[in-house]
């Protein structure tokens, strides 16, 4: 299984023509029809399609031609390259054959005699300091000419069109509904120009609005039905087609009479055309508003530096941030952002990390430390090797976590899809129905009349709504969880997080802040300095806090550390070395206990310096007892608060360890926990997930996403507690970024915000739906009316979703 599991791919791309979710479901099966797509989403408010793949059997292109096939497109990016070093046309060859098997790039040209290259490329699988090192792999070296417009841009090209597109067609439809003011006995006094009630007049303004302004409902309509399917451009188009062409069978009507009056009969180009200019603005505002719900990858976007001062062939030059490869020399000066993940060479500084960890104090930096993209050099110069440039970066991680969750599918919204997959051809059915009902029995002949409500059922059940309840609030609401820091790996953990009722803490490095500190030395026998001179090289090849802890106590002492003949951890238990020919263990009881060490002359004092929250550890040397030494772990400031928002929260908090007993109760009751488990074996973690599951709770496992990745993978909701770096891991469901306690709340009332806001949504949506078809059915609501309605509706799912981006997570639920 894991094997089959590495052979799969994941790509993203981004979409083009989409009108509404029946597009989206029809994208979706179309990709999940392609041999070798194991798993495809589509996200209509996003207009993007994630699909995880086998390489070996479906590649980006057929993936692209199977969504043009159903009438959509994808957006790509392109960019130009200079190319030096080639020397012939095999050079040209060598490097588009390079670059057309990097993963993500759909066509790759170059241009021999102009010395350059033009990338088709997919952003989300390849960025150009790839395509740069696969060219320097080959021997030549590629610089950037130009990157053409992103995603966001084409997007503003499309509001720009639709804004245009709207103001055409309501300056056309302004007369128009203008002239139906006459259809109104109650406002028959105000004044209406003669020319405004002639059908050839009103033919003239309805055509470009039915026509132009209105083919993009049309285009949709045809390719649905094109693929066997129905969507909200069929309601639109049938419905407008009808006042239309109705109004056109009237004028010609009309005209063959030979009637020169100004005054015609009542025409419907009024309906078609405002129900038109409608469609539009709601769909402009859909727009607007749901280009709002991606504030949060904007936000972490723009917390990248634009650029980067690198020093090449000895001299320094500053590039574009996309073009830093790795191993290039960084200079950050002081203030400045550094640009890439690295490692300081040179200098030292303090470093604002808060973007990531959310600790305000900044963190000391100097030659041979780790450095992340993004945060901020405070005061010194640094000179840093790039380790991670690109999407390898932390930020990118981040951005890639928060992107993936807002593009996957929550499990309620599945029902919502099925919903809108099968509504257009029902309501389709219902507006027939309603027609014959009122044409053959209600108002027996009026055809004008049986029209106008069937108009209306098909305008007021489009499904926008329904299709945007869902991904809106899955995109606002961990938008506004990565600003706090909370990113969940994808929409079915965030609606998963609001159910958790048990939450499991692993006490070092999560309740505790994981770095103890030697505190207490006893020595039987010998002198301190030689006693802890056999500890301390001991214990210094143990990569466990606690071990980490004492040899750097003791180093502290001025103490130097002779070699280690012999290592061996016992999980659970302690060590075992053998320094300078002695046999040296250190460990708990149990240790003891095992190699039949006599230790009850110290179990007094060492169960009082348990019960005062330090960890004591009994040392042997040569079989016999030699002293003890304590460390101990001091809590984080937020974890008291934390633990007393879950219980208010009505959440049980367990506390799970491998310390002793004593030691794990004292720190439970400081920071308020009442349950604890105690000298746990990590394999024993994933066994206490798995006995609170048979109970029937829904557990949360909060690790630091190492030792504890059994337990994180066992639980309903694995959360991995830790700074930025830690996003790639893979075991847990929601990483921490600030290593925070409080920030185990702040997920689940995210959680519980978000699935609330999509109860509501689709409360409203269905309701508004299932209430305005009967309404429109028994003649109680014009098609004009219906269309503002139906616009509306869209409009205030999305506002209600954004409202998720203000939620303020410090009060309790």
């Amino acid at each position: 299984m894991e094997a089959a599991r590495l052979e799969t791919e994941q790509t993203s791309l981004q979409l083009t023509g989409m009108t509404c979710a029946t597009c989206a479901n029809r994208i979706e099966k179309g990709l999940h029809k392609l041999e070798g797509v194991t798993k495809a989403n589509v996200n209509f408010a996003l207009e993007r399609a994630t699909v995880t793949y086998d390489p070996k059997k479906v590649n980006l292109a057929q993936m692209e031609q199977s969504i043009q096939k159903l009438g959509y497109g994808t957006a790509k990016k392109v960019v130009d390259f200079k190319l030096e070093g080639m020397t012939c046309a095999a050079c040209a060859n060598k490097i588009e054959n390079g670059l057309g098997k990097l993963p993500g790039v759909t066509n790759a040209s170059v241009n021999f005699a102009m010395e350059t290259a033009r990338v088709e490329y997919n952003a989300a699988d390849v960025s150009i300091a790839d395509m740069q090192q696969r060219v320097e792999k080959l021997g030549y070296k590629a610089i950037p000419k130009q990157d053409e417009a992103n995603h966001s841009e084409h997007r503003e090209k499309a509001i720009s069109q639709q804004k245009r597109k709207l103001l055409i067609s309501a300056v056309l439809s302004l007369p128009l509904l203008w002239s139906m003011v006459s259809h109104f006995s109650f406002l028959s006094w105000i004044w209406m120009p003669e020319l405004f009630m002639n059908p050839w007049f009103q033919l003239a303004l309805a055509t470009p609005v039915q026509f132009y302004i209105g083919k993009q409902f049309y285009v949709g309509a045809f390719k649905a039905l094109r693929n066997k399917s129905a969507n909200m451009d069929v309601l639109v188009s049938l419905g407008t087609s009808a006042a239309y062409f109705y109004s056109l069978y009237l004028t010609i009507e009309w005209a063959s009479m030979g009637s020169m009056a100004h005054h015609g009969p009542s025409m419907y180009y009024e309906t078609s055309a405002v129900l038109i200019t409608l469609v539009i603005l709601g769909k402009l505002f859909e727009s607007l508003a749901k280009g709002r719900t991606s504030e949060a990858i904007k936000t972490l976007m723009g917390l990248q530096a634009k650029t980067a001062l690198v020093v090449r062939n000895g001299q320094e030059m500053t590039i574009p941030v996309e073009n830093v490869l790795v191993g290039d020399i960084v200079v950050v000066k002081p203030g400045e952002k550094i640009p890439v993940d690295g490692e300081v060479l040179e200098g030292s500084s303090s470093v604002d990390e808060s973007m990531l960890t959310g600790e305000s104090i900044p963190v000391e930096k100097k030659a041979g430390d780790s450095v992340i993209g993004a945060t901020v050099n405070k005061n010194g110069r640094l000179s840093l090797k790039a380790t991670k440039v690109g999407k390898e970066t932390a930020l990118a991680q981040i951005i890639k976590v928060v992107e993936e969750a807002q593009g996957s599918k929550a499990p309620i919204q599945r029902v919502a899809d099925v919903i809108s997959g099968i509504f257009v051809p029902i309501v389709v059915g219902i507006a027939v129905a309603a027609f014959l009902v009122w044409y053959f029995w209600v108002t027996p002949g009026d055809f004008a009349n049986a029209l106008e409500k069937g108009i209306a059922i098909l305008v007021i059940a489009c499904p926008c709504a329904l299709g945007l309840a869902t991904p809106t609030s899955i995109m606002a609401g961990s938008g506004r969880a990565a600003e706090l820091g909370v990113l969940f790996k994808g929409g079915e953990h965030l609606e998963s997080t609001h159910k958790i009722d048990t939450i499991i803490l692993d006490k070092t490095g999560t309740v505790t802040k994981g770095k103890p500190e030697l505190t207490d030395v006893a020595s039987a026998h010998t002198e301190e300095h030689a006693f802890l001179r056999l500890v301390g090289a001991a214990e210094k090849d143990s990569e466990h806090p606690l071990a980490e802890a004492i040899v750097a106590g003791i180093r502290a002492k001025g103490i130097e550390l002779p070699a280690t003949d012999q290592f061996e951890a016992i999980p659970g238990f302690g060590i075992r070395a053998v320094v300078e020919g002695k046999e040296v263990l250190a460990g708990t009881r149990k240790l003891m206990a095992k190699y039949d060490v006599s230790v009850e002359q110290e179990l007094d004092r060492m169960t009082q310096l348990e019960e005062d929250g330090k960890t004591a550890m009994l040392i042997a040397v040569d079989g016999a007892y030699a002293g003890l030494v304590a460390v101990a772990d001091t809590i984080k400031d937020t974890s008291k608060e934390a633990i007393t928002r879950l219980k208010e929260m009505g959440i049980e908090v367990i506390m799970i360890t491998g310390d002793n007993e004593r030691t794990a109760r004292a720190i439970a009751g400081q920071v308020g926990i009442d349950h604890v488990r105690a000298e746990v074996l990590p394999e024993g973690k994933a066994e206490e997930v798995k006995r609170l599951q048979a109970q029937g709770k829904k557990v949360a496992m909060v690790g630091d996403g190492i030792n504890d990745a059994p337990a994180l993978a066992m639980a309903d909701i694995g959360m991995a507690i830790g700074t930025g770096t830690d996003v790639a891991m893979e075991a847990a469901d929601v990483t921490l970024m600030r290593g925070d306690l409080t920030s185990i709340p702040d997920a689940i009332y995210m959680s519980r915000k978000t699935m609330s806001n999509i109860r509501q949504n689709l409360f409203w949506a269905l309701g508004y739906n299932t209430l305005g078809i009967p309404i429109a059915a028994i003649g109680l609501l014009a098609p004009w009316v219906a269309g503002a309605a139906m616009a509306l509706s869209s409009v205030s799912v999305v506002l209600n979703a954004l409202r998720l981006q203000r939620v303020k997570v410090r009060s309790v639920s």
